[in-house]
């Protein structure tokens, strides 16, 4: 189960959402926006193993993970080679204003054999908005270290939720792992967007336009 918090983010991501002709950019609101998680779904999220917080100057959210690993090898199940989590997030936000995703970074760790490769990628939309940004970043083996990869979205192509509307801002996020040429019965290759110390986060900035 997700809760919902309003107090620092800690780490780097972020998206984009469509506005009027009439929104104008402008700084964030000094009211706080709010996010409930309405619903979540994908084996790289199950159960108590994400959170979301709002940063204080509401200029980004965070997505913190704590069991989000997709492997293959030899204790690997036929199903570990890819995870995924979908969530749709409720954000209200102060009124007068309206927002959009403007970039995103994801952080990991993976260990890929030689002749492996592991893939993530990340969609974000609006609730009946056939619009949708898509991106996708790849790592070779041998490969072991950890991982940071972006998302941004250019100033032309940001889509702002359409002032006075409310709709779930849906965010799918995937991980998978290829055993490629390497011997998947030897050696386990895999990628997470977790740590067994401390979780890995996943921070969206956003963009706010006035519609005033």
């Amino acid at each position: 189960m997700f809760r919902l918090l309003t107090a620092g983010a800690a780490a780097l991501t972020a998206v984009a959402i469509a506005a009027p002709a009439q929104a104008r950019p402008t700084t964030a609101p000094d009211q706080r926006m709010t996010i409930r998680v309405v619903n979540a779904n994908g084996s790289g999220c199950p159960d108590r193993t994400a959170e979301i917080t709002v940063s204080p100057d509401n200029t980004a959210f965070t997505v913190t993970y704590s069991d989000y690993t997709a492997q293959v090898g030899p204790k690997s199940s036929p199903l570990d080679f890819r995870k995924n989590c979908q969530l749709a997030l409720d954000v209200q936000v102060p009124s007068g204003f309206t927002f959009a995703i403007a970039s995103a970074d994801y952080r990991g760790y993976a260990s890929l054999a030689r002749g492996a490769w592991a893939q993530e990628s990340a969609n974000y939309y609006f609730q009946g908005h056939s619009r949708t940004t898509r991106f996708e970043h790849n790592l070779t083996g041998p490969f072991a270290d950890d991982w940071q990869r972006s998302d941004r979205v250019g100033i032309a192509s940001l889509s702002y939720l359409p002032c006075g509307e409310r709709r779930y801002l849906n965010i799918n996020t995937d991980l998978r792992v290829n055993r490629g040429t390497s011997d998947a019965h030897t050696y386990t290759s895999f990628i997470s967007m977790d740590s067994t110390d401390a979780a890995i986060n996943t921070v969206y900035h956003v963009a706010w336009r006035s519609c005033r």
